[in-house]
Formats: C-alpha cells, sequence, structure tokens
C-alpha cells in the first residue's frame, strides 16, 4: 500500500515541476476496504454505488487507459485528521461501537447514533481509509507526480470540526485542503457541486483567506443542513472567500449551468489557486431520491468537463475530483462518476454510448442483495451512459439577468454579496 502523506512541511508557495510527464497521468486512489465505510443496508449512502462504479469503469476500459494509476492508500493518521477535527472528537470516533452504553452517550455528544449517522464498527478505521486516500490524491497532485488525482470514496463534506454530520463522519476535502496549505500551498480553491450545501468544508476555512470555497446547490430553506446563502461570505480577511448559490428546487440543466456560468469561472480566474479541489455529489440528478435538483447526467458531466477546463486555464491541470452525495445506487451514481473518471483521464465517454449489457442486467440484482430492496433503478435500467439530454443553456451575461427567473435572481444575489469583494463589479465582469 502507498504510504499516506507525510508529515506536512514548507515546500514554498508552489507546487514542484511536474514529474515525468504529469500532464498526461491520472491517479485514482481505490481500495475495496472503502467498502467498510457502511451505515447499514437500510442507510441511503450504501458502499455498493461504488462498488457498482467500479465495476462500471473496468466494464468500459477506463481502468486500462494510458496514464491511468489505480493505487490504494494508508488509513490518515490522527495528526493529519486532527488538521481538521477535534481529538476529543477523534476518540469518541474511536470508541463508538454498536451495542455498546457507554459508547452510545459518548457518541451522542458528537453526532454519532443518528438515524444519519448510526455506528458502525471500526468506524474510525474505516472514516480514516477514505480520508487517507484523499489525501494520497492530494499529495499526488501537489508534488506533481500526477496532474489529476480522483478519489471516489471521498466527499464526505459535512462532517463539522466536533460532530459527524449528513452520513459524514470526517471530512475529507477539508482535511486534504489543510494539508495542502501544511504542505506550501497558499491560495486552494474549492468547488463543491452536490445538492447540499458543502457546509463542513466551509465552515473549517470561513476565516482563512488561502482557501476559496464555492458551493452550488439546493437552497437550504428547503433541504438538509438549512444553510449556503448568499450573504455567507467568511469573516475578517476571508471575506469573500465563501461563495454560496443558492438554487429553488427543480432546477435544471439549463438553469444550473447558467448559475455556474455566473459565478464559478470569474471567482476562479481572479482568485488564481495553485490547486482545485472539486466534490462531485451526483444527487442534483433527477432521478436521486433525497434531492429535488432535475439535472440529467449531460447536464452533470457538463459540470465536470467545465470544472477539468478551468483546472488547466487557473491552476495548471492540477485537479483533486473527490466523490460525495448520490443515492440513486446503480442508476445515476456509476455513471455519473464513471463520466467523471472518464474526463480526468482526458476523453469523456459519449452519453450515447451502450451501457455493457452484463453490468446492466446484474447492477439492479447487487442493489437489491446489498440493501434488501430495489432501488431507484430496479424498474428499468438506462440504456446508456447518458439520458439523452441536450444540457443547453444560455452563459450568464454581465448584467441582473432575468429578474422574473428564480435561477437568475439567486445568481444575483451572489455575484453582489460576492464579485465587490474581489473588486469585481458583478454587472460587468462575468
Amino acid at each position: 500500500m502507498n504510504a499516506e502523506p507525510a508529515q506536512p512541511r514548507d515546500t514554498g508557495s508552489r507546487p514542484r515541476p511536474p514529474v515525468g510527464g504529469a500532464d498526461d497521468r491520472t491517479l485514482l486512489v481505490w481500495d475495496p476496504a472503502m467498502l467498510d465505510y457502511d451505515f447499514g443496508p437500510s442507510h441511503p449512502l450504501h458502499p455498493v454505488r461504488l462498488a457498482l462504479t467500479m465495476d462500471l469503469a473496468g466494464a468500459a476500459g477506463l481502468l486500462d487507459r494510458p496514464g491511468l494509476t489505480v493505487s490504494s492508500a494508508a488509513l490518515a493518521s490522527d495528526d493529519l485528521i486532527e488538521l481538521v477535527h477535534d481529538p476529543a472528537y477523534l476518540r469518541a470516533v474511536r470508541e463508538a461501537s454498536p451495542g455498546s452504553a457507554t459508547g452510545a452517550r459518548l457518541a451522542a455528544r458528537f453526532g454519532l447514533g443518528s438515524s444519519d449517522n448510526p455506528v458502525f464498527d471500526r468506524m474510525h478505521a474505516a472514516a480514516a481509509l477514505v480520508t487517507g486516500g484523499t489525501l494520497a490524491a492530494a499529495r499526488a497532485v501537489w508534488e506533481g507526480t500526477h496532474r489529476h488525482a480522483v478519489a471516489l470514496a471521498g466527499g464526505l463534506h459535512h462532517a463539522m470540526r466536533g460532530t459527524a454530520s449528513g452520513f459524514c463522519v470526517y471530512n475529507d476535502p477539508a482535511v486534504a485542503i489543510a494539508w495542502l496549505l501544511s504542505a506550501g500551498a497558499s491560495r486552494v480553491a474549492y468547488v463543491d457541486v452536490d445538492v447540499h450545501h458543502g457546509d463542513g468544508v466551509q465552515a473549517a476555512f470561513y476565516d482563512d483567506p488561502r482557501v476559496l470555497t464555492i458551493s452550488l446547490h439546493q437552497s437550504g430553506r428547503t433541504l438538509f443542513p438549512g444553510t449556503g446563502f448568499p450573504d455567507e461570505v467568511g469573516v475578517g480577511d476571508a471575506e469573500g472567500t465563501a461563495v454560496n448559490v443558492a438554487l429553488p428546487p427543480r432546477t435544471d440543466d439549463a438553469g444550473w449551468l447558467r448559475a455556474f456560468s455566473g459565478v464559478v469561472p470569474v471567482l476562479l480566474r481572479s482568485f488564481r489557486p495553485q490547486v482545485l479541489v472539486t466534490q462531485h455529489g451526483c444527487d442534483t440528478h433527477a432521478l436521486d431520491p433525497l434531492g429535488d435538483l432535475r439535472l440529467s447526467l449531460e447536464g452533470q458531466t457538463a459540470s465536470y468537463a467545465a470544472l477539468h477546463a478551468l483546472a488547466h486555464e487557473v491552476c495548471g491541470g492540477r485537479w483533486l475530483a473527490c466523490g460525495g452525495g448520490g443515492y440513486a445506487l446503480d442508476v445515476v451514481v456509476p455513471r455519473a462518476w464513471t463520466q467523471l473518471l472518464a474526463i480526468a483521464t482526458h476523453a469523456p465517454l459519449d452519453p450515447a454510448r451502450p451501457l455493457p449489457a452484463d453490468w446492466a442486467a446484474g447492477a439492479p440484482a447487487k442493489v437489491r442483495a446489498a440493501t434488501g430492496h430495489d432501488s431507484v433503478g430496479a424498474a428499468g435500467m438506462p440504456a446508456a451512459f447518458g439520458d439523452g439530454a441536450s444540457a443547453r443553456h444560455h452563459p450568464w451575461d454581465a448584467g441582473e439577468g432575468d429578474v422574473d427567473d428564480p435561477v437568475d435572481r439567486a445568481v444575483a444575489a451572489t455575484r453582489r454579496a460576492v464579485l465587490p469583494l474581489h473588486g469585481l463589479d458583478p454587472l460587468q465582469d462575468r
């Protein structure tokens, strides 16, 4: 197994030069032991979604692509997890165990033992392995051994400094960002496209001007965690580095991609990060059972491609992509994240390409065997990697947009709140 990132050290304000053609190299951090992050058969965040994704990526030939390395990772050490989390919280995660009254009382103080975050055996080891995977991806990108790195089991963006939240025990993207800062990065950007607000990552860096966090999500007025509004902009010297686009329910491809175009490119170009970290929760899809947005696979893939292009434009291609939410276990998650991996390996899949027949035939049965119930896709798997949608949208132009359109109002509110704090005119700059 590869070693975890070493004790953070000062390597200067710039990453090392690429090593041995890293421009064409992509790292996928994966270990079947990551499937041990398992809250139980009835929990929405079931690891079968990861198993099916890896199966589909293999069946589609992605794992054999030149330049792709698939590597395991070590458990993140306590000192690295404690870059973000309180030591008392780590002790609680270690000591909590199913059926222990003492452990249950301890866990309850730290957000564990609820229906969202039930305690399971060896919880610390499972969560530390996921975090170690995202750390290994961060190290590969920072040190230049790979230009892109993908950590599909990661993206657990809700965990707070001292509490579990929203299916998340340790906040692996925040730990990875904190490690990058400790390793010498002075500007890291984080873009979160999950249906839920990336509240834990925002909270970790709310007063740190070195980290730009951007979250596009369904409004907290209608969805957990109830945060992520335009006036949440950061504090002190970090004012303007927290960015939130709170979208109305039923926002579709056209609206979501228009919102993205009005906020993400202008801020990344202004901030000029050294590394781009992204969270790709695919629960924005119309078939996801926990969210109320209406994106298609084509819309989601368009966002992945846009972030890939922006990584090359603003930070030399240094891109760490994590997974995240996604609860349509067979019909959406494997297709979405296989497309993400395809983009990270520089060759998107044709959305009209048929799904491998054996995979499509077996996926619903694997979900049923793992969870004890049919999944969203059990009524009929899609035929192809895409949904047959166009994902057409009208990019944001300078100005306030259509005041009668709720998506445009949301975008305009975010631009008015944030762009002036970067010296940008919300009525002029895209």
